[in-house]
């Protein structure tokens, strides 16, 4: 990434920090109509597309039976994942955590060799050196940066105002895109969605309860994917109304 873009970003980030909300608790939604309609898209993708081939990359319901099989989607889930990792360690060390930062380059280099190219996990099971995932909207929420309003994204799903720029952010400081070629790198991002259709078909019951049998699958995906990242943020003190407009 040229000098410019690394400035526009940053010009980007502080343009967010100086604008964030960051007393508004529980749900802000002020998207909701366009939300909906995006919901009702990924929705329909997930039932004609997403979850057909999750079914079929996991051997089918539940994870048994026919298919590509669970190893083989666990082996491109840790090839994917290995990619990631030093996207990872940029961020743990943006966080000031070089603690982290340290044993995620440690792990990306024991995978790489050891588990040949990342396909095994040898990092957790014999080196105990277990995934310690983040992204920059975990950064920008430990800088301070509220997370503004919740979206719906195409095709990604569930985000907020500070998730969609993490992820756009996340992409731009990739160190992967320069150690890789351009093939390279669009493999690697193949195996990352192999990976996450493959988990679509282990908890298809528990997504399709959620997206497809639920009252209300928009206001249901809403309160739980927040719940989730709020925990995951160390923010679950925000309490969420799930009745609130």
């Amino acid at each position: 990434m040229s000098a410019w873009n690394f400035s526009l970003l940053l010009v980007a980030t502080v343009t967010l920090v100086a604008c964030s909300d960051r007393d508004g608790d529980g749900i802000q939604d002020p998207y909701e109509p366009m939300n909906r309609k995006v919901h009702a898209f990924n929705r329909g993708l997930d039932a004609h597309v997403v979850k057909p081939l999750g079914t079929g990359l996991s051997g089918g319901e539940g994870g048994e039976g026919g298919g590509i099989g669970s190893h083989a989607v666990a082996g491109l889930g840790n090839f994917g994942a290995n990619l990631a990792q030093p996207g990872r360690v940029v961020n743990h060390l943006l966080q000031g955590r070089p603690g982290p930062a340290a044993r995620s380059t440690l792990r990306f280099l024991v995978n790489t060799t050891v588990g040949m190219a990342g396909f095994l996990d040898p990092a957790a099971s014999d080196f105990a050196l277990p995934e310690e995932d983040t992204d920059f909207g975990q950064t920008l929420a430990r800088w301070g940066v509220g997370e503004g309003p919740y979206l719906e994204l195409p095709l990604i799903g569930p985000s907020t105002g500070r998730d969609a720029v993490g992820r756009v952010v996340d992409l731009a400081i990739d160190p992967m895109r320069g150690w890789l070629n351009r093939d390279q790198y669009l493999i690697g991002m193949g195996a990352r969605l192999a990976s996450k259709a493959g988990e679509r078909g282990r908890f298809g019951d528990s997504v399709d309860s959620i997206l497809h049998e639920s009252a209300d699958s928009y206001a249901q995906t809403r309160l739980i994917w927040l719940q989730h990242r709020r925990h995951e943020l160390g923010e679950e003190g925000e309490h969420i109304d799930p009745y609130a407009e």
